[in-house]
């Protein structure tokens, strides 16, 4: 399957990475043949203590398009790169913006056909989603799963939406939409995409979930469930009950000009030569 990419409209792949030294080479291989849908892919390291970087750096050469491998100054956390690079995404000029975890356990091929049939312009996302109808899990545990099935089914009733995902690690956002949501106040940490989930239902995003497979094999999980499972009813009681302070605080703890990143690769492709740090600031 491919399809050419035209001036009008501009797609970034943003692959956030973490330890992913042994997962984010089949990743990006991920986008081998379907190079015609993206303009750029972007592949922001939150400071990997292993050798992340380099087989980013190493995978990327095979590619037949713009790729950058960038490192943020500071550890900021999963939602702090989002933030880089929803910032990078709008400062370049990209009229979208797909998110592929780095661990390689979700597939952008699943994606791809939504993106053919133009189902992105109809809506200001695309979630991926692996616990509704048509969705495939592979390793994942009936513990874990249920669990997840929880959490959407009391996210739902607060938001008043089905919500069938709150957070797969493969979604697409318009960038126009993101620009006007007021994301850099989110906290930083892997609840960011909860509190994603929930200020889009509330500013009346149109959101359309999607069925994916997602695996586990090698990966690392870097959630630790019942520390993390506290913080997700936490925020979900600040929605519930402080709706004002969860939309407009700023739980980051951060100001703005710290979500930077260093350039460390660049395939000499890109439209421009920039140095990644200014682009990144939210």
């Amino acid at each position: 399957m491919m399809a050419s990419q035209t001036d009008s409209e501009s797609i970034l792949v943003f692959i956030p990475a973490y330890n992913c030294e042994g997962q984010i080479g089949r990743t990006l291989r991920q986008l081998k043949g379907a190079e015609g849908f993206f303009r750029e892919v972007i592949v922001v390291d939150n400071r990997s203590p292993d050798n992340t970087v380099a087989a980013a750096i190493s995978a990327a050469s095979s590619l037949d398009l713009p790729v950058r491998v960038v490192r943020n100054v500071d550890n900021l956390g999963l939602g702090g790169s989002h933030k880089s690079a929803f910032a990078y995404a709008a400062a370049q000029g990209h009229d979208y913006i797909v998110v592929l975890h780095g661990d390689d356990q979700g597939s952008i091929g699943e994606l791809l056909p939504h993106i053919e049939s133009g189902e992105h312009r109809k809506v200001d996302c695309l979630l991926g989603a692996r616990f509704m109808p048509g969705s495939r899990l592979e390793g994942y545990s009936a513990f874990r799963t249920f669990g997840n099935e929880v959490f959407n089914l009391l996210f739902s009733a607060a938001a008043g939406k089905r919500l069938y995902d709150l957070g797969s690690g493969l979604n697409m956002y318009r960038v126009d939409s993101v620009r006007n949501l007021r994301y850099q106040g989110f906290a930083d940490n892997l609840t960011f995409n909860y509190y994603m989930i929930l200020a889009t239902v509330w500013h009346r995003w149109k959101i359309r979930f999607f069925p994916i497979s997602w695996r586990e094999d090698d990966q690392v999980s870097n959630v630790k469930l019942t520390r993390q499972s506290l913080q997700v009813l936490k925020l979900l009681a600040t929605f519930v009950f402080r709706r004002r302070y969860f939309l407009e605080t700023n739980h980051s703890q951060r100001t703005p000009d710290a979500y930077r990143f260093e350039t460390v690769f660049d395939n000499g492709m890109s439209r421009q030569s920039l140095s990644g740090q200014a682009d990144a600031r939210t």
